[in-house]
């Protein structure tokens, strides 16, 4: 009997508990600092088990790490490298769904000499998107292909049915990791051409993207795609792209709120004196007998009829009431009014799009081809957030423990001793990638 160490109940854990308590010799310990929710998810299960856990309380993190086979950890990335160290005290296999830093890197020789596997980015995106991608590049290797461009989208949105506000998202993951992630600078390869887009034009940079069988959506970078590269093997690309999508006009609605100044996280206020109209109008520096409307109208430069402006006051942002925060910063506001107006409600689903595009270059000829993913979530069930983001990790946990994945080491799914079997069994629980080859030229 194996004992797996969950840290972490968040939105994405269910899946991932549900799939391991399937599995006769495994027992789960759900940690978390609010109980209820680890009790949620182990529920009366024989095997499952849920504690209260301060990751900040280093004696009761390292006591819980040394009772365990193999960790996961769910938590923010902040607290990998603390968790992996005492991982690598105690030797303990180590998985995770985070992007993989140079701290974490910098384990791989201690971590192979303890005979380890850290397993990291094993989740959607990071995750599926590496495994699948890795596939068709392994593939085209095998026929003697060379790949020459590459780009790879994902986006998760509210299915169609449930878009049902006029920002066209809602919530299936952390609303600060999402606030957060749009503060990111991004990086790609164009034609040879390195095209760098800090921070500020982030939003700026976006274009119109289909999807097949799923319609038209914006595409906006996704940090660095560059490491890409060299993490794939595919150094003759001339393309290299990694990309975000949202439904239609999400990139300038979140372009003025960048402008606003709604994405500052230093300032602190007193939100017992700070309304959301309060803050906006001392951002903008509104003028006396001026409206907050004709206000922001004139401080963005958007027309009378703008939809930007429509969607902040639908989201709250011109209301003069107290928030139920008494300190914070404009992102910490920000993150309130869209935690409280941007959720799913019981019985919608979301809808998970994953979509790849490649050119291959033959001898002769090349290749147009295109791997796309399109799954939606289950009614009063799992979102297909949590669903593609915890069962890959559920998947290799259950791999590792029985010795089906011999590497070690620091890794990231780009082998195929790990994801041939983790997407064959994704495939046989309903979520696979669609295959498109199209000759291109001869």
């Amino acid at each position: 009997m194996k004992q797996i160490l969950v840290l972490g109940a968040g939105l994405v854990a269910k899946p991932l508990v549900d799939y391991l308590l399937e599995k006769e010799n495994i027992k789960i310990k759900v940690a978390d600092c609010i109980l209820s929710k680890a009790e949620k998810l182990v529920g009366s299960h024989p095997r499952g088990k849920a504690q209260l856990l301060d990751v900040n309380n280093d004696e009761a993190l390292r006591k819980i790490i040394k009772e365990a086979d193999l960790v996961v950890s769910l938590l923010p990335w902040i607290y990998h490298i603390k968790i992996a160290k005492l991982c690598l005290e105690y030797k303990k296999h180590l998985v995770t769904a985070s992007y993989v830093r140079d701290e974490m890197k910098a384990l791989d020789e201690e971590v192979k000499k303890a005979d380890l596997l850290f397993l990291n980015e094993i989740g959607l995106d990071p995750g599926i998107d590496h495994m699948s991608a890795m596939k068709i590049i392994d593939n085209v290797k095998e026929k003697g292909g060379d790949i020459i461009s590459f780009h790879s989208y994902c986006g998760g949105f509210p299915a169609m049915k449930d878009n049902t506000n006029p920002w066209g998202y809602k919530f299936s993951w952390s609303p600060r990791g999402v606030l957060l992630a749009a503060k990111n600078d991004g990086k790609y390869l164009k034609n040879g051409e390195i095209i760098d887009i800090p921070n500020k034009k982030l939003f700026e940079h976006y274009w119109l993207q289909e999807i097949p069988d799923a319609g038209i959506f914006e595409a906006y970078v996704n940090r660095n795609a560059l490491p890409y590269i060299d993490i794939y093997d595919i150094k003759n690309t001339k393309s290299m792209y990694r990309g975000t999508l949202r439904n239609i006009s999400h990139c300038e609605t979140w372009e003025e709120l960048k402008k606003l100044g709604m994405f500052d996280d230093e300032k602190i206020y007193n939100f017992k004196e700070y309304t959301p109209y309060k803050l906006i109008a001392e951002f903008i520096g509104l003028k006396e007998k001026e409206s907050l409307w004709t206000g922001l109208k004139r401080f963005l430069n958007l027309p009378e009829h703008s939809i930007v402006l429509r969607k902040f006051e639908w989201l709250g942002m011109f209301e003069d009431k107290p928030i139920e925060l008494e300190n914070g910063t404009a992102l910490n506001m920000l993150d309130y009014l869209m935690d409280k107006k941007l959720q799913y409600n019981e019985g919608e689903v979301d809808l998970i799009l994953l979509h790849h595009e490649f050119i291959a270059e033959y001898k002769d000829y090349k290749e147009l081809i295109t791997s796309t993913l399109i799954t939606t979530g289950t009614p009063n069930g799992d979102s297909a957030m949590s669903k593609t983001v915890a069962l890959p990790v559920a998947i290799a946990v259950d791999l590792i423990i029985n010795n089906k994945i011999d590497l070690r080491g620091v890794w990231i799914p780009i082998h195929p001793k790990i994801y041939e079997p983790v997407l064959e069994e994704l495939a046989n629980l309903g979520i696979t990638m669609i295959d498109r080859v199209k000759i291109v030229n001869s």
